[in-house]
């Protein structure tokens, strides 16, 4: 499958684009945060209007930054590393949050796409082979943008604390590098403030 057959999908080529390819997992973030945006009536993020918070770093989290506006540099955007397929989404202004979690079969694989793909990774696919997988992964991608959604993830409100904004304080030198630093990630240690950095070193 080419870029073609996906044009479409408009906003999911942005996603694309700042992704790098088109792959399911990108597919399952795009949709899980479409379908989130859409539940709880909000546009994307200026601010931090909208909080995600993403339980893995898989290439999902990608759709999620582009389509919410939810990012780390904005303090918006939170990591849990539990390595699940589970989008979470809550609007500041109304209180309202939803969980999408991705059903289990979702996305597996044919033998076949299986085999290529621990080709790729073992760096051993010949060229052919590397077509038929990128063909196999667009199609299941398409699969992913296709499906309907309660077949993608069970999903459910929720009520959950909203973190506080964004901390933005003026950073002061670490005693040891020197390096303008956070003034709450500073330890004191021996007298000095130290940077992260310097207490692991």
């Amino acid at each position: 499958m080419n870029r073609a057959e996906f044009e479409k999908y408009e906003d999911f080529m942005a996603c694309v684009d700042f992704h790098g390819h088109i792959c399911p997992g990108l597919a399952i973030g795009y949709r899980a945060a479409k379908e989130g945006m859409k539940t709880l009536d909000e546009h994307r993020s200026v601010d931090e209007e909208v909080v995600a918070i993403v339980e893995n770093n898989a290439c999902g989290t990608d759709a999620v930054q582009v389509l919410t506006g939810c990012t780390f540099g904005k303090g918006n955007l939170i990591h849990k590393d539990y390595g699940k397929q589970v989008f979470a989404f809550l609007g500041r202004d109304s209180g309202k949050g939803v969980r999408l979690a991705m059903r289990a079969d979702v996305m597996k694989r044919s033998d076949e796409h299986q085999e290529l793909m621990d080709k790729i990774r073992q760096d051993t696919a010949t060229e052919e082979e590397k077509k038929r997988f990128w063909m196999l992964h667009g199609q299941k991608s398409r699969d992913v943008l296709d499906m309907p959604v309660d077949r993608l993830f069970s999903k459910r409100l929720v009520d959950m604390d909203l973190p506080p904004k964004a901390k933005i304080e003026p950073s002061i030198p670490c005693d040891n590098c020197g390096e303008p630093t956070m003034a709450s990630k500073l330890t004191e240690q021996g007298g000095q403030k130290l940077c992260g950095e310097c207490m692991e070193s």
